[in-house]
């Protein structure tokens, strides 16, 4: 009977235990999504207004290339009559100190706190952003544009790296396809200024193109002083957030997620990534889709303007369609990835080849409604591809250090785009840009070997992890067997 009793007692401790941890996996669940709401909304909502923000001012060289120019107070003519090659390397010098500092910039978020390296990025952008207005020359547009991409650099990537210590990367599909999706959208609002703002051509003596510099920089500097006090820094220091809740945070993500206390650098972190065959293939997928994908987007105006359709003001306007689809395109590819109904490599792949196809049409067809249509759609789709990738990315890289460099050197391979896009894309291949779409065309299909080689190695990597742990698990319940036998001889 004692026996019969002990057992019984041990079941119903069993059970009681059973229960108190499924009581507390339900409670861990309810706190974790009532913290992921909270944090949507003082994070993620205010990082994608502040991303719109910034799209908008770096979209804003491409609309004032042909602002105003019926009246005759084009940017190109008053910095000294342009040429397509001068013009190529305004929109390119930008993108230079992007491509050097982009990786350490991402690192020193960390090194400095969110709040704090974000109010500075806005502040200085903002500030330089409406220098380019006072420029009167060649020279002075040249050094505001690189000054001004050595003042954002780090914003995107850092962005990505912030998250990081905040969700977990299965939760981050759709919230960056939403952050990037609000950038995008900049695209609808950028060509709807600059048509507003073509009108102020003249007033108090300034060209309508100085006044859209001016005008769409300032709001980062608003900006900055409300991320310095808003902005949440990590899980571990902000009120906003119940004990349980942080505490929810902290569990869901994984072991190797960057975290608040450990070191800002860790060269055996830095060993291993350099040492890891997919930094490289990860890299030449942004590249390659970088030029090949986006070139087109630093001329959109002017590639429309050259099909001849409209006039410059009509032909802001005709950017907006392009980038309301890619808010579309995007929401929906995040949902579906995030329920887990798609696979993100599928999804890259499709977009990659939907954007051959178009070039391969504007290539053959001589409709100017026809080519539109295409644009819009390789436009839209180049725009989609990052962000899909993106948390994939994420949760290759290990540490802290790992996955700051690994973002900013990943993001920053992404800006040769800026160098190189511009130059594919010159005026003095229009109005076919035969040969433009057609070095797109050989990039993207390089992409898509890159794509599938990146998938093969990251999915040849999960197997060798899981089965480390299956064996490490087996380990251990070797030792629990041959514990619990020593203690029976013992009793």
């Amino acid at each position: 009977m004692s026996g019969e009793k002990q057992q019984q007692q041990a079941s119903e401790t069993s059970l009681s235990d059973d229960g108190d941890i499924q009581t507390s996996l339900e409670s861990g669940g309810v706190s974790l999504k009532r913290a992921h709401r909270k944090l949507d909304k003082r994070l993620l909502l205010w990082y994608s207004f502040v991303y719109l923000i910034m799209r908008i001012h770096v979209s804003n060289i491409s609309n004032t290339a042909i602002i105003n120019l019926e009246q005759g107070t084009g940017i190109k003519k008053q910095l000294g009559n342009l040429n397509s090659e001068q013009w190529a390397w305004v929109l390119s010098i930008f993108y230079y100190p992007y491509l050097f500092f982009e990786p350490l910039a991402t690192l020193m978020l960390k090194k400095f706190t969110p709040s704090v390296w974000m109010c500075r990025i806005m502040l200085t952008w903002g500030i330089i952003s409406m220098c380019q207005g006072a420029t009167q020359n060649y020279a002075g547009i040249l050094a505001c544009r690189f000054f001004l991409g050595l003042a954002e650099a780090g914003f995107y990537p850092g962005v990505l790296y912030h998250l990081s210590f905040w969700y977990a990367p299965n939760k981050l599909s759709l919230r960056i396809a939403f952050f990037y999706a609000s950038g995008m959208f900049s695209g609808t609002i950028s060509g709807l200024l600059a048509y507003a703002i073509s009108f102020m051509n003249g007033a108090g003596g300034l060209a309508g193109w100085r006044w859209v510099f001016i005008l769409e920089g300032l709001p980062a500097v608003l900006c900055s002083f409300v991320t310095y006090f808003f902005l949440p820094n990590y899980p571990e220091t902000e009120k906003f957030l119940t004990p349980e809740e942080k505490a929810a945070i902290l569990a869901d993500l994984p072991t190797e997620a960057p975290s608040m206390n450990a070191k800002t650098f860790n060269a055996a972190q830095l060993k291993e990534l350099f040492v890891d065959p997919t930094l490289i293939t990860f890299l030449l997928i942004w590249i390659l889709h970088g030029i090949g994908g986006f070139g087109i987007s630093f001329v959109l105006p002017t590639v429309i303007y050259e099909l001849g359709m409209t006039d410059t003001a009509r032909s802001q306007l005709m950017t907006m369609p392009p980038y309301s689809l890619v808010f579309f395109i995007l929401m929906t590819l995040g949902y579906l990835i995030h329920t887990k109904r798609l696979n993100l490599w599928i999804a890259g792949l499709g977009i990659e080849i939907a954007q051959i196809i178009c070039y391969i049409l504007l290539m053959t067809v001589k409709n100017s409604v026809a080519k539109y249509i295409f644009v819009m759609i390789a436009t839209a789709a180049s725009q989609s591809f990052f962000p899909i990738i993106w948390p994939e990315r994420i949760r290759v890289a290990h540490g802290t250090t790992t996955a700051g460099i690994a973002i900013g050197m990943t993001n920053a391979a992404a800006q040769l785009m800026g160098i190189v896009g511009p130059q594919i894309y010159q005026s003095k291949f229009g109005p076919t840009y035969r040969v433009s779409y057609g070095c797109s065309v050989g990039l993207l299909v390089g992409c898509i070997l890159m794509i599938i080689s990146t998938w093969y190695l990251v999915w040849r990597r999960d197997l060798k992890q899981k089965q480390k742990e299956r064996e490490e698990l087996g380990s251990a319940d070797v030792v629990n067997v041959n514990v619990n036998v020593e203690d029976g001889k013992t009793a």
